[in-house]
């Protein structure tokens, strides 16, 4: 009977946990069993670790083989215990030098011919080993980019297991891989190339400074989703921190690009239509994965033609907006991913949606079943109601917009007063400041709410509505370089929210 142990990082939704992989052998019917609460891609390990091992120039054993995943009652899925698996069992047959390994993270999948192949979430588990006092990691050479964004710990990149058996003996070096490209994606689409619309550009630009909801609606073809696909041009590049959070996301979504590893700027996603609620917020078997929403994440979801949505998929929408997480219920457990997101909704005033208003067919009742998708609850998170109209042939003959740059600067500013506000209180936005924060230490002067008290009492704004106003007033406080809101801030901000984006 011989024993032999390696470490391994297994992900659980968004939380990494260090993984204990030991591999046993004693006398018996030959085989290979795998324990561990593990998943059908891990269990068929046992087809990939063996060949892999022999294929290497290894021995493996003849015998009755167990590898056990500890801590056993935590879900296991995923091919990225293939290299610990390989690892254990070299150390259980006197193969391979256990020098280094209680020292060790080992990520990687196992080709038959013993190649070391990528896997997703590696940035995410390294932070975990770091944090579980790991001095070092072997990563496929294909994660080498994504896994250098961890400092502290050594990174080893291999290409086979071969290379890996020779490094922990002493007769081989691994390389680090190249440095992460950190630079920015190139250019984005410029707000200069929409011209009019003067009013929806300064309502992005009001939501881009304060990360508020938005809900545009005007004929096709006026420009909505123009705006729309260049507010990311005007929103400030992520903190450093933001954008290790963003990649992590991404990288157990397996959609990092491999040249550029670390996401630097907000992302910009734009799920179809005809988007599930299961890849609106995330799912799958066992322990969901990440959906649109929390790709998303620090950046901009962008819903076109909202009003063709399943009213069950816009509803869904409502936890992640208030709470700036998603928590998604599976068989292993409950997933829980960041949402904090900003979300800009576009829609045509009606099912026909003819090019001028007056050759509109619809009825009224038609007009308002087909916007009827967009619940009150849901509309009460929006901060922004745009109706925008179609610009003048002067208009688009002779005006040029402002560019994306000179926005973005008023933007940022507008974020750094925000974070000069709040940030000792781990608020970076206006809009993530709760409403208690607001009507109690920095409660407005009685004239500067008088707005609000006018709505409430009409009706036509509820308590959430009210505070969501008072966060849009403080935004427009800071673009103006106000220490705080005025009448006219609060004033304007409601009437952002009471204007005619809903029939």
């Amino acid at each position: 009977m011989a024993l032999g142990r390696a470490f391994s990082v297994g992900l659980n939704a968004f939380t990494a946990r260090v993984v204990e992989v030991q591999a046993n052998t004693s006398r018996g019917n030959p085989g290979f069993s795998i324990t561990g609460l593990a998943d059908t891609a891990l269990r068929e390990a046992r087809d990939r670790v063996r060949p892999a091992v022999v294929n290497s120039g290894k021995k493996f054993p003849e015998l009755k083989v167990v590898v056990a995943l500890a801590p056993a009652n935590m879900p296991k899925s995923g091919p990225g215990y293939d290299l610990a698996m390989g690892v254990s069992i070299a150390a259980a047959m006197d193969e391979v030098s256990v020098a280094k390994v209680p020292s060790t993270v080992f990520l990687g999948e196992l080709g038959l011919d013993g190649a070391i192949r990528s896997v997703r979430g590696v940035l995410p588990c390294l932070v975990a080993a770091r944090r579980a006092g790991f001095e070092r990691a072997v990563v496929p050479m294909a994660n080498t980019a994504e896994a250098a964004l961890v400092d502290g710990i050594e990174i080893n990149g291999a290409h086979t297991f071969d290379e890996v058996c020779r490094w922990l003996d002493g007769d081989l070096a691994l390389d680090a891989g190249t440095p992460p490209d950190t630079e920015p994606p190139g250019p984005v689409a410029d707000m200069a190339d929409v011209v009019g619309q003067g009013q929806a550009r300064r309502a992005l630009e009001i939501a881009a400074a304060g990360m508020h909801h938005v809900l545009m609606t005007g004929p096709p073809g006026i420009g909505k989703t123009m705006l729309a696909r260049r507010l990311p041009g005007i929103l400030p590049a992520l903190a450093a921190d933001e954008a290790l959070e963003v990649t992590a996301v991404h990288s157990i979504a397996g959609t990092l690009p491999s040249s550029r590893p670390l996401i630097v700027e907000p992302p910009f996603i734009a799920p179809h239509h005809s988007v599930s609620v299961t890849a609106l917020l995330g799912g799958g078997t066992g322990i969901a994965g990440p959906g649109a929403v929390s790709l998303a994440h620090r950046g901009v979801l962008f819903l076109d033609e909202c009003a063709e949505m399943g009213a069950k998929a816009l509803d869904a929408l409502r936890q992640p907006l208030e709470e700036g997480e998603v928590r998604v219920s599976r068989r292993d457990g409950v997933a829980v991913y960041p949402a904090r997101i900003q979300v800009v909704l576009a829609a045509n005033p009606c099912a026909c949606a003819p090019a001028h208003e007056v050759d509109c067919v619809c009825t009224a009742v038609a007009r308002r079943r087909y916007l009827g998708k967009l619940s009150g609850p849901l509309m009460d998170r929006i901060d922004i109601r745009v109706r925008m109209n179609p610009p003048g042939n002067t208009a688009l003959l002779t005006e040029t917009g402002e560019p994306s740059a000179v926005i973005r600067r008023r933007v940022v500013d507008a974020r750094a007063a925000a974070v000069d506000r709040w940030g000792d209180r781990g608020w970076r936005t206006n809009s993530e400041v709760p409403g208690v924060a607001l009507r109690g230490e920095f409660r407005l002067a009685r004239a500067a709410m008088r707005p609000v008290e006018l709505f409430l009492r009409d009706g036509r704004v509820t308590a959430r509505g009210a505070d969501r106003a008072l966060r849009l007033a403080w935004t427009m406080g800071d673009l103006r370089g106000a220490d705080t809101p005025d009448e006219d801030d609060v004033a304007q901000a409601l009437l952002y929210r009471d204007r005619g984006g809903v029939a």
